[in-house]
C-alpha cells in the first residue's frame, strides 16, 4: 500500500484556521480558550495534546526594494505532527502504543498508552504532550478513521486554498518539487523544502513543507536530531572520564608515602 501524507505549501496559506477547527471538530477535540497570547493573531501558540493542527502568524519585517523603510508581513503556516520516517517518539515508547500504520503514519493507541511521556523529549518537533485530565499522550493521527473509508483527512478536506494537500508521498514530493520550480521561475528563488531528503536522523517527513525562510522564523528546527542518538557518545564520553578519574586516583594514592 503507497505511503500517504501531507504536502503543506506555505505560499499558499491564507491563516483562516479552518483546518484548526476541522480538527477539533472531526477528533472531538477541548477547546483551548480564548487567551491573548501576543504572538500576532495567534491565540493557540502551538501544537498540543489537545491542538493537533498550529497555524502561525510570523510577523516578518523586511526592507522593501525602493529602501523606504521595513515592511512587515506575516510568514504563515499550518504546523502538524511530521509522521517521520525515523520517528523518535516511537523509538522511545516502551508500551507499543506508538505504531506505523498500514498508510505508513506514526499513530498513537490512547488505551496502550501508559502517560510515561518518554515520547515528549524524543520529538524534536515538539508535538508529542501529555493531556492534563488523564495523563496519556495525544497527537495527530492523519485522520486514520478517514483514511480507512477512503476519505482525506479533515483539516486537508476544509483548506479552502489547497495549501494542505493529502495524497500519496510520492506523488506529493513530485508536485512539490514541481512548485518549487515554478516559484523560482518567477523569482521567489528563497522556496525550498523542508523535510524532503534524508540529511538528517530524522529520515524524511511524511508531512514536509514548502518554506519561504529558515525552518527556527516558523519554529522548526535547523537540522532536527534524536535523543537517542546521543547515547552512545554520551556513554563514551563518561566511559573515558571514568577511566581518566579512576587513573588519577590511582595515581595519587601511589605517590603517597
Amino acid at each position: 500500500m503507497a505511503q500517504m501524507g501531507f504536502f503543506t505549501d506555505t505560499t499558499l496559506c491564507i491563516g483562516c484556521k479552518a483546518c484548526e477547527v476541522a480538527c477539533k471538530q472531526w477528533n472531538q477535540l477541548p477547546a483551548d480558550g480564548y487567551n491573548w497570547t501576543g504572538n500576532s493573531y495567534d491565540n493557540t501558540k502551538m501544537l498540543s495534546a489537545t491542538t493537533w493542527r498550529h497555524v502561525a502568524f510570523v510577523e516578518h519585517a523586511q526592507p522593501p526594494s525602493d529602501g523606504s523603510g521595513k515592511t512587515t508581513n506575516w510568514l504563515m503556516m499550518s504546523d502538524v505532527c511530521k509522521h517521520c520516517e525515523r520517528p523518535g517518539c516511537m523509538e522511545a515508547c516502551p508500551t507499543g502504543a506508538l505504531i506505523r500504520n498500514e498508510f505508513g503514519d506514526v499513530y498513537l493507541q490512547p488505551d496502550v498508552c501508559n502517560g510515561c511521556g518518554y515520547c515528549v523529549p524524543s520529538c524534536p518537533f515538539g508535538v508529542v504532550a501529555l493531556r492534563k485530565d488523564d495523563g496519556r499522550a495525544f497527537k495527530c493521527t492523519l485522520c486514520y478513521d478517514r483514511q480507512k473509508d477512503g476519505l482525506e483527512p479533515a483539516c486537508a478536506k476544509a483548506c479552502p486554498t489547497d495549501s494542505i494537500t493529502f495524497g500519496d508521498l510520492d506523488e506529493l514530493r513530485a508536485k512539490a518539487r514541481q512548485r518549487v520550480g515554478d516559484l523560482h521561475a518567477r523569482g521567489e528563488t528563497r522556496a525550498y523544502l523542508y523535510g524532503v531528503d534524508r540529511e538528517t536522523n530524522v529520515g524524511q517527513l511524511n508531512a514536509f513543507f514548502l518554506l519561504m525562510d529558515r525552518p527556527s522564523v516558523y519554529n522548526l528546527p535547523e537540522k532536527p536530531h534524536l535523543p537517542g542518538d546521543n547515547l552512545v557518545p554520551g556513554f563514551v564520553a563518561s566511559f573515558l572520564a571514568a577511566t581518566v578519574l579512576t587513573l588519577m586516583t590511582a595515581f595519587s594514592l601511589w605517590r603517597r608515602p
